[in-house]
């Protein structure tokens, strides 16, 4: 038996006492007097995470897959998505060999939930920092082959739904039970509320690579930001770094769609971190040259955003700061996310769940993550 005492955050508000733990699991929740301010927050989960440290998930190495998951658990990550870009094929499902030896680490393996591939199928008019030569349209015999390969631990897709292909694959997905998500797409309102009749409920980093209302000939059509306002079964993901969004944006968008409905992500790459100045964005092979500047990463130019080098305490730090209270933010961070993937085992601190705390202090400032009943990291 093992136990953490402090301010715990449950499902049904913040309690003073200890949660205890056996082989992963919590087998009770005590209140009582402690002396510790400390609060014990539901692990946090992020399911858009590309890299960090100087690592990225597309450089074809474990050692980049744990060196990624040790400076994201120190800013207070318990599980994790990584994020794949467009890229070929065989680095795609060398990934997939990696995450499958990754999870057996014995520190931080059991961060690692499953894939979350973003792309190849998406709009060249919303490629955004993905790169063109590899988007394409989501064939059979191509989404066939890379379920074939990794559909035991892809736990997310991102696709653009008005390509041809795309509600085929929407069905195929939510036959498997992997989350169907619609991202750099240039879908209008009809094409999206279509999609979510094939599975599609989840929109992609909101409000980045994706279209909005648009006007042909006088008349207005509303595009896929509008769409994640109308339609009442999209959820949404926000890169709450304060720089994708302001601070003005983030807190409308927690209020109109509903910390239910709203997870926070980091969409982190390898720069998160790290200093200021250049970096790459993918894989050391295949990736795109960048830059850190002002807290966030940007293509060369600076017209545009290469990604993020935020951490989840960040954003909950930002959460905060755009109108959320601790418990909403904590909640977008964890309990949110896990049910938009479907992880029935963890995001809550409640008997019966996963072990995973996240402990934190009034600055946000992570003092200890612990990772299915592991510590993986100490202050």
């Amino acid at each position: 038996m093992k136990e953490i005492s402090g301010r715990i955050i449950t499902p049904n508000g913040i309690i003073n006492g200890k949660v205890v733990y056996e082989n992963g699991i919590i087998t009770d929740i005590v209140e009582e007097a402690v002396e510790s301010d400390l609060y014990i927050a539901p692990g946090f989960i992020d399911i858009h995470v590309h890299g960090g440290g100087g690592h990225d998930f597309m450089d074809g190495t474990l050692d980049a897959f744990l060196g990624a998951a040790q400076l994201h658990a120190s800013h207070g990550t318990a599980t994790f998505l990584p994020t794949t870009l467009t890229c070929p094929d065989e680095e795609l499902f060398e990934s997939f060999n990696i995450l499958r030896e990754a999870q057996k680490d014995e520190t931080y393996g059991g961060m690692f939930y499953g894939m979350h591939l973003e792309g190849p199928y998406f709009s060249s008019k919303q490629a955004g920092a993905q790169d063109p030569k590899y988007l394409k349209n989501p064939e059979k015999s191509h989404y066939e082959k890379i379920l074939e390969v990794g559909g035991d631990i892809i736990a997310r897709w991102s696709v653009a739904p008005e390509l041809e292909g795309a509600l085929e694959l929407g069905d195929e997905l939510a036959k498997r039970g992997i989350c169907a998500s619609m991202g750099h797409s240039d879908a209008l309102y009809e094409q999206v509320l279509e999609a979510v009749k094939h599975g599609y409920n989840h929109l992609t980093h909101f409000y980045s690579g994706m279209s909005a209302l648009t006007r042909n000939r006088g008349y207005r059509y509303p595009g896929m930001i509008e769409s994640g306002y109308m339609i009442d079964e999209l959820t949404v993901e926000v890169i709450c770094d304060g720089k994708h969004l302001p601070h003005s944006m983030l807190g409308y968008v927690f209020r109109a769609k509903g910390v239910d409905k709203c997870a926070l992500v980091t969409d982190a790459m390898r720069g998160a971190g790290m200093t200021e100045g250049k970096t790459i964005l993918g894989s050391l092979t295949n990736g795109q040259e960048c830059y850190i500047e002002d807290g966030v990463a940007k293509m060369p130019g600076g017209e545009a955003f290469a990604g993020s080098v935020a951490t989840t305490d960040r954003l909950v730090r930002n959460a905060i700061k755009a109108g959320a209270t601790l418990e909403d933010a904590v909640k977008m961070m964890s309990a949110t996310p896990a049910k938009m993937i479907g992880m029935t085992d963890r995001g809550e601190i409640a008997i019966g769940k996963r072990a995973d705390f996240t402990v934190i202090d009034d600055e946000i400032n992570v003092h200890s993550v612990v990772s299915g009943g592991k510590f993986i990291y100490t202050r």
